[in-house]
Order: C-alpha cells, then sequence, then structure tokens
C-alpha cells in the first residue's frame, strides 16, 4: 500500500482485528459446555449478560471452512467498499490517511459495546481448542508458529507476483505520477481499490493466525497506535520492498519487547522517534543502509 501504492493508511490494523474476531467467534463456538455457565448454546459472556438467543451473525462459526471465509471475506469486503468509495473521490495523501484512522477508531468504540455482541471491552478468550488440537498444548503452539511461518513466505511470494506483473508497474506508476498514469486511460482507482483490499486480506490472515497463539482478542487491537505501528515497521525496514517490511517487523518488535519489559513507560516515545529519525534520515530504512553499504564496497 505504502511502499508501492504511496498511499499511507494508518487503519490496516483493523483489518487485523477483525480476521482476529472472526477467528475468535469460532474458537468460542467451540469451548461449548465446558464454559464457567456450562451452555452449550452461548458464550460465557453472553450468559452473563442474560442474553437469551445466539445472534444471527454468530451462526455458522461452529464450522471451521465458514470461520476462514469470515477471515478473508469481512475484512475484504469492508476494505473493498471503503476504498471505492474514497478512491474514487480521489481522496488523497493526508487525508486518506485520517479517515482510515477514523475508521479503526470509530469500529474501536463500536466493539467496546457490550450490546455489539462481541464481549465488550473483555472481547473473547478462555479458547480451548482448534480442530480438536489443545491450544496449551506445546506441539499445537509450535503448529501454529510453524503455520505463520508459511502464511509470511505464501504472501510474500503472492505479494512479489504482484509487484512484477504488468498490475505492480502501474501502481508504481501510479505512486510515482497518478494524473500522468490517469491522463493515459488507466482508471487508478481500480487498481488501488484492489491493492487496497488485497493489504486487508493479508491482514485479516494475519489477525486469524494471532488470535489462538494469544489467547485473546478485544476491542484495543483496533486502537490506531496498532496501525501506526505497522507503518513504522515498513519505514524501519525499507519501503517499496517487501522483505524489508518483513525485517522493519521483526526489529521493531525485538525493540518493543526489550523497552516494555526494561523501560515500559519510555516505548512510545522511542516508537515516535524512531519513525521520525527513519523518514527524515533514512528515508529507504535498513534496506537503504544496506544497499548504500554496498555501494561504497563496489566503490
Amino acid at each position: 500500500m505504502w511502499g508501492y501504492c504511496g498511499i499511507l493508511s494508518l487503519g490496516h490494523g483493523a483489518f487485523f482485528a477483525l480476521g482476529g474476531y472472526a477467528m475468535g467467534m469460532y474458537l468460542m463456538r467451540q469451548i461449548g459446555a465446558r464454559g464457567v455457565y456450562g451452555n452449550a448454546n452461548l458464550p460465557d459472556f453472553m450468559v452473563f449478560l442474560n442474553w437469551d438467543t445466539l445472534p444471527w451473525y454468530w451462526h455458522g462459526f461452529d464450522a471451521f471452512w465458514f470461520a476462514l471465509v469470515m477471515v478473508v471475506l469481512v475484512p475484504g469486503l469492508l476494505a473493498f467498499v471503503f476504498g471505492w468509495l474514497a478512491f474514487r473521490s480521489r481522496v488523497t495523501g493526508v487525508y486518506l490517511s485520517i479517515i482510515t484512522q477514523a475508521l479503526t477508531y470509530a469500529l474501536m468504540l463500536a466493539f467496546f459495546r457490550n450490546e455489539m455482541g462481541f464481549g465488550g471491552n473483555n472481547g473473547l478468550t478462555d479458547f480451548k481448542e482448534l480442530l480438536g488440537f489443545d491450544l496449551q498444548s506445546d506441539k499445537t503452539r509450535v503448529v501454529l508458529f510453524l503455520t505463520s511461518i508459511a502464511a509470511l513466505a505464501l504472501g510474500y511470494i503472492a505479494c512479489r507476483y504482484v509487484v512484477t506483473s504488468r498490475l505492480g508497474r502501474v501502481v508504481a506508476a501510479i505512486r510515482d505520477a497518478e494524473g500522468r498514469v490517469r491522463f493515459t486511460g488507466f482508471r487508478t482507482h481500480h487498481f488501488k481499490v484492489w491493492v487496497f483490499t488485497l493489504s486487508a486480506v493479508l491482514c485479516g490472515i494475519a489477525g486469524a493466525l494471532y488470535v489462538p497463539q494469544v489467547g485473546i482478542i478485544n476491542p484495543t487491537e483496533f486502537q490506531p497506535l496498532n496501525s501506526i505501528e505497522l507503518v513504522v515497521w515498513v519505514a524501519v525496514g525499507g519501503r517499496g520492498t517487501l522483505y524489508g517490511a518483513a525485517l522493519g517487523a521483526a526489529v521493531v518488535n525485538y525493540a518493543k519487547s526489550t523497552f516494555t519489559a526494561l523501560l515500559p513507560e519510555v516505548w512510545l516515545f522511542v516508537l515516535g522517534a524512531l519513525f521520525v529519525l527513519v523518514t527524515i534520515a533514512l528515508p529507504r530504512g535498513l534496506v537503504g543502509i544496506a544497499a548504500r553499504f554496498k555501494r561504497a564496497q563496489h566503490a
């Protein structure tokens, strides 16, 4: 979205959270009568809130295949509708960044409400099993970790195919000179919507893999800070490269783990300073440093 298409989104954490909620709903349905209240038909939080029946939008989540479809469909559909409205109206630049951030903030406020039927501020938790496998088992955790690695590899291959195709060349041209691309006859908003939707689907899949490994999903996953962190990953690693984004994610999260353990109150300041520093001094991120070092060696 940002490195190849030039669109800075500050709301992709919303798609991550929606994919996580879709998987969380399936995991909640698998608890059955093993919950605190022993109700096989309703999750514990619904029993606590005196709900009598399961909401219509929870139906189907007792099937794994249905949950997988929703993991892709819900973020993808929201991104398609939002992107179509925004890009067709030629909303760009900082204005687009603001409305994407508003989107994820609005969803966070909505999911905090108990009457929405998603667990309110507590969210969905106390998961027991996935496809019959105990989520507390070390073997299950290893398989989920390996599945995440496989998903990263497949996501990289898919994105690599996109950016090296004709579509990718048009997208890069939109980033560099959208007006010229439009004047040559391309409907640029179609390409933007396509890339926006694809990136949202990838976020949804990531969220679905995240939830069974951490054991909880709640509305704080929608908070704008999460979306900003995604942008920082890309900035630190290097815009305009796929492996740079993955590298940035690893480096920033390692720093986050270190600072939140030693000086938790300092981390947000470090994150902000890191983003400003990289944007001003290292526009190509860590990948740019490596490329500069390689050129110096050849010289």
